[in-house]
């Protein structure tokens, strides 16, 4: 079969004349591959899956109603463009009651179709052919794709458990950092499960400054932080004359598909992201924003859901553990971030992460992620669904069966 004429068309950031012809597996598909065939052949074994990385529940009962009321109101019918002011007043008293920081939510918050979508519209703002953008690793990788869609590069930031999963600044280069734009984190840090202590913040203000940067704050899991209250990049000194933080609903409000965020920061920022952002959707729709309304208005969402993951987590950490893996409760997030095994016991050996969990999934139908980008590691998720706690820890039982039969080698 010929390729059709356009073959020669498509785009250079998406693969060009070979876009479709490629035979590279992303790593999640392998994982879905690998889920299939344990399924298909052990049909009657349970399989567990630890690689979820979105929330088991559904939003709080008091949202859902919002939402029902408001969906059936014709005011809420129209296009929300970049927000309605109701919600980004809800927004400001949230940051100002959890972090303690004071937003203009007329000029300093604009509500985003999720982060993701936040997170792939910033770099429109800044990034031109040649420019850099600054991303640790492992990370969630949607800005830097962005930057490479506008003629940028990523120079990559490696979170290395002996600089505590923070990326080391002062290593970048000299002609890297005259070209680098714009600096991306995630704190919280998914996956790693690092929590950003202020001095550290203090010093990406001083490094932002110092090298005229744009910092990009991701805080998709900010809510779910154990090791210390949440807190913001914002809530720093100097932090909103660097850069914005992007929020969403989804992680600490089970909100997850509801697709509702929000960009806050620096003035002029906010409306570069808005005017790239007005070119690109029409905004969410007015009833999702007012049910997000209610939800960050009500303080007892966000401390029941990080309880709900911290219980899980402990939990899982006793389990690991007790079968050989050496991990320890994770600073923030719903992830478990530990080393990979290098191999069984008069068994196989692994050479990435990736084999030790295609071992798992196929072997023992354990569903976990792995990431090599800085070392061999495998995350842990406890959004698998369990109806309650009881069924949390036959959940744990089932798994400590499976892993005790293996001899791991670290």
């Amino acid at each position: 079969m010929s390729d059709p004429y356009f073959q020669q068309l498509f785009a250079d950031r998406i693969g060009g004349a070979n876009y479709g012809k490629g035979t590279d597996i992303y790593k999640f598909e392998k994982i879905k591959r690998a889920k299939r065939k344990a399924l298909a052949e052990f049909p009657n074994r349970q399989l567990l899956d630890f690689g979820i990385g979105e929330n088991d529940e559904m939003a709080p009962e008091s949202v859902r109603r919002r939402m029902a009321d408001e969906i059936n109101r014709p005011e809420n019918r129209g296009y929300a463009d970049n927000g309605i002011a109701e919600f980004k007043d809800a927004v400001a008293r949230f940051m100002q009651r959890t972090y303690n920081v004071a937003l203009d939510p007329a000029k300093e918050i604009n509500h985003c179709i999720g982060s993701k979508t936040g997170l792939a519209i910033f770099p429109a703002t800044l990034i031109n052919p040649g420019d850099i953008t600054l991303m640790t690793v492992p990370g969630y990788p949607v800005a830097g794709t962005h930057t490479k869609y506008y003629g940028g590069s990523v120079y990559a930031l490696p979170l290395l458990a002996e600089n505590d999963f923070l990326p080391d600044l002062d290593s970048i280069p000299a002609d890297v950092l005259s070209r680098a734009k714009l600096l991306v984190l995630c704190y919280p840090n998914s996956p790693t499960g690092k929590t950003a202590p202020p001095e550290f913040y203090e010093k990406v203000v001083a490094f932002a400054k110092a090298n005229e940067i744009v910092v990009l704050q991701d805080a998709a899991h900010a809510l779910l932080s154990y090791d210390r209250p949440p807190n913001s990049f914002l809530a720093t000194p100097g932090a909103k004359d660097v850069g914005v933080e992007i929020h969403s609903l989804s992680k600490g409000f089970h909100m997850i598909g509801w697709r509702l965020g929000w960009v806050c920061g620096h003035e002029r920022l906010v409306q570069a992201f808005a005017d790239v952002k007005d070119n690109c959707d029409s905004g969410q729709f007015i009833a999702i924003q007012k049910a997000g309304v209610t939800a960050l208005d009500d303080e007892a969402i966000p401390p029941a859901v990080q309880a709900k993951y911290r219980r899980r987590l402990e939990k899982l950490v006793a389990m690991l553990n007790g079968c050989g893996f050496q991990c320890s409760l994770p600073g923030g997030t719903y992830f478990l971030y530990t080393k990979s095994p290098r191999g069984i016991a008069g068994g196989p050996a692994f050479e990435t992460a990736e084999a030790a969990s295609q071992y798992l999934i196929t072997e023992h139908s354990i569903c976990t992620v792995p990431w090599d980008d800085a070392g061999a590691f495998l995350r842990f998720s406890v959004t698998y669904v369990a109806e309650d706690e009881a069924a949390e820890d036959a959940l744990m039982q089932e798994t400590a069966a499976r892993l005790s039969q293996v001899k791991f080698e670290f």
